[in-house]
C-alpha cells in the first residue's frame, strides 16, 4: 500500500515539473489605427502668391549715349565752325570728354558742357563745383546752345589761345595738342583723350561739312504759331476703328531737325522714325510728319 502511495506521488510530480517548463504564448491582436479628422471641417488651404519679378530696364550705354550726343550737337558744332574757325570735331569731342556725354552734374545742372570756369569779367549766372579745387566757380547757361557759343567766344578772345586759329580746321590733332599747351585742361592726356574720341565716333567728318543747316538759337525762338503746321485731313488708322488726323511742319530757312525735334517737344530718333529718315538731312519746303 505504502509503494503504490509513492509510486503516485512520483508520476504526479514528473508530471507537474514538465509542463512548468512550456510556456503558453497569447499574441495581443494589434491596435486599430485611428485616423484624426481636423477639428475644423472644410479648411481652405491658402494660395501661394507668386512675386511678380520687377522688371529691369537697360540703361544706354556710354557710345549708345554719345552717339545722341554727337546727333544733337553736331549742327550747332558746325555752325560754330564756320563762324569762328574752330574744328567741329575739337568742338565735339571737348563737349562729350567735359560733359561726359551731356550726363555730368555740371552739364545737368548748368548746362555747362566745357568746363568754363567763372574767371575775372564773367557777368552771369554761376555754380559752385569740386574740380581742381573744392567750390570752384562755374559758369551757368540757360540752354545747352549757349554753352556752345560762350566755348567759341571764350577760345577767341584769349590771347593764349590765338596761335591755334593759324590752324586749319581739319588739324584736329594740332588743335587738341595746342588746347593743352594753351592751359585749357590741367591733365596731361587731355589731347589723347580728345583724338581717341575724334577717331572713334568718326567726329572729323564734320570738319568737312560745308552746307550743314544753320541750327536756330534757343533764346530767339518764338512760341510756334499755328500756321506753322499744318493739318492733314483724317485719314484711316491701321490700328483702330477711329479715324486719326496728322500733323505736318514744312522746314524753313534755319531749320535743324534737332530744332524742330525741340520746338515740338518730339524726341528726335522718333521724329526721324515717323519720317523715315537715314540721318539729319533735311530741306527748306520738306513736310515733316509731327504726329
Amino acid at each position: 500500500m505504502k509503494l503504490r502511495i509513492f509510486i503516485l506521488l512520483s508520476i504526479v510530480l514528473i508530471l507537474s515539473s514538465c509542463g512548468s517548463k512550456r510556456q503558453i504564448v497569447t499574441k495581443t491582436p494589434p491596435k486599430p489605427i485611428v485616423v484624426k479628422e481636423p477639428k475644423h471641417k472644410n479648411v481652405e488651404i491658402p494660395e501661394v502668391k507668386q512675386t511678380k519679378k520687377k522688371k529691369t530696364f537697360t540703361k544706354k550705354s556710354y557710345a549708345e549715349t554719345t552717339v545722341d550726343y554727337v546727333e544733337k550737337f553736331a549742327p550747332i558744332a558746325v555752325r560754330e565752325m564756320h563762324k569762328y574757325k574752330i574744328p567741329a570735331s575739337i568742338t565735339l569731342a571737348q563737349g562729350i570728354l567735359e560733359s561726359g556725354s551731356g550726363r555730368s552734374d555740371l552739364a545737368i545742372r548748368s548746362n555747362n558742357h566745357f568746363g568754363i570756369k567763372c574767371h575775372r569779367g564773367w557777368k552771369g549766372k554761376s555754380v559752385t563745383h569740386d574740380d581742381d579745387k573744392k567750390g570752384e566757380c562755374f559758369r551757368k547757361y540757360k540752354h545747352p546752345e549757349s554753352s556752345y557759343k560762350d566755348h567759341s567766344v571764350f577760345l577767341t578772345t584769349r590771347k593764349r589761345y590765338a596761335g591755334l586759329f593759324r590752324l586749319r580746321t581739319t588739324d584736329y590733332k594740332g588743335w587738341a595738342y595746342g588746347l593743352k599747351r594753351a592751359g585749357y585742361a590741367t591733365d596731361r592726356k587731355y589731347p589723347n583723350k580728345l583724338i581717341a574720341l575724334i577717331k572713334k565716333f568718326d567726329l572729323a567728318k564734320y570738319d568737312r561739312e560745308k552746307k550743314m543747316p544753320v541750327v536756330k538759337s534757343y533764346e530767339s525762338s518764338k512760341t510756334v504759331a499755328s500756321s506753322e503746321v499744318k493739318r492733314e485731313r483724317p485719314v484711316a488708322s491701321n490700328t483702330s476703328d477711329d479715324t486719326q488726323t496728322r500733323f505736318f511742319y514744312k522746314v524753313v530757312k534755319g531749320d535743324t531737325l534737332y530744332s524742330i525735334s525741340k520746338k515740338f517737344k518730339i524726341n528726335l530718333s522718333e521724329l526721324k522714325r515717323m519720317n523715315k529718315l537715314k540721318n539729319n538731312t533735311i530741306s527748306i519746303g520738306q513736310e515733316l510728319i509731327l504726329k
